[in-house]
């Protein structure tokens, strides 16, 4: 069964949102970024969520202490690295750590195997050369169904809302999604209807 991550979240409501219609982790993005959170916010919201709901910090080409303050005081679960972070920064931080890979056509699954038992999984994201994320854009999913044979759980990203969620599930079969701007009214504010119709999708693909 797919697990869901609704990223960019910034205020307790589109958080609650989320819980409510069974996303099993939020995201909070700490690095630049129009959906960026304060660590303050961040903890806040993270008080109010319930037990077995993970909190997973963003982080791109962050200091490693500054990453340590930051997930002690907010109470984050997870570590997601956004950025051009080595297997060795991510190993430093097990078992919390994922990698999101930015995918190019050229990308080689190969080229990402340095990474095995440094992350729990692999986020797999649309490239930009402006953009360390939330592009709005998929990519080459059949890259991601390459990948996903290496063994290593990987989440799909890029470009992902209602209206593609069920052929992503379905042609990828990722361990899960990570969902951001396409169920957006704005950037850190989410569109509640698009994402009870997204939750709806992906319950179609459960039967």
């Amino acid at each position: 069964m797919v697990k869901i991550k609704i990223c960019g979240i910034t205020n307790l409501e589109d958080a609650s949102m989320a819980v409510r219609l069974g996303a099993q982790a939020i995201g909070f993005i700490f690095a630049p970024s129009p959906r960026q959170v304060k660590p303050e916010k961040a903890r806040d919201i993270i008080k109010e969520i319930p037990p077995f709901v993970k909190s997973v910090g963003v982080f791109v080409d962050e200091d490693p202490a500054v990453i340590r303050e930051i997930i002690q005081f907010c109470g984050i679960d997870l570590i997601q690295f956004h950025g051009g972070e080595s297997p060795d920064i991510c190993g430093e931080f097990m078992p919390r750590s994922i990698k999101a890979i930015r995918i190019k056509d050229d990308l080689t699954p190969g080229s990402i195997e340095s990474y095995r038992g440094k992350i729990r999984a692999l986020l797999l994201d649309t490239f930009s050369e402006d953009r360390a994320g939330g592009t709005g854009r998929s990519f080459d999913w059949n890259l991601a169904i390459r990948i996903r044979e290496m063994g290593i759980p990987i989440i799909l990203a890029g470009g992902l809302g209602p209206h593609n969620i069920e052929d992503a599930i379905s042609r990828v079969r990722p361990y899960a999604v990570d969902v951001n701007s396409g169920i957006e009214e704005r950037p850190g504010k989410k569109n509640h209807k698009l994402m009870k119709e997204m939750f709806e999708r992906i319950a179609k693909t459960r039967r």
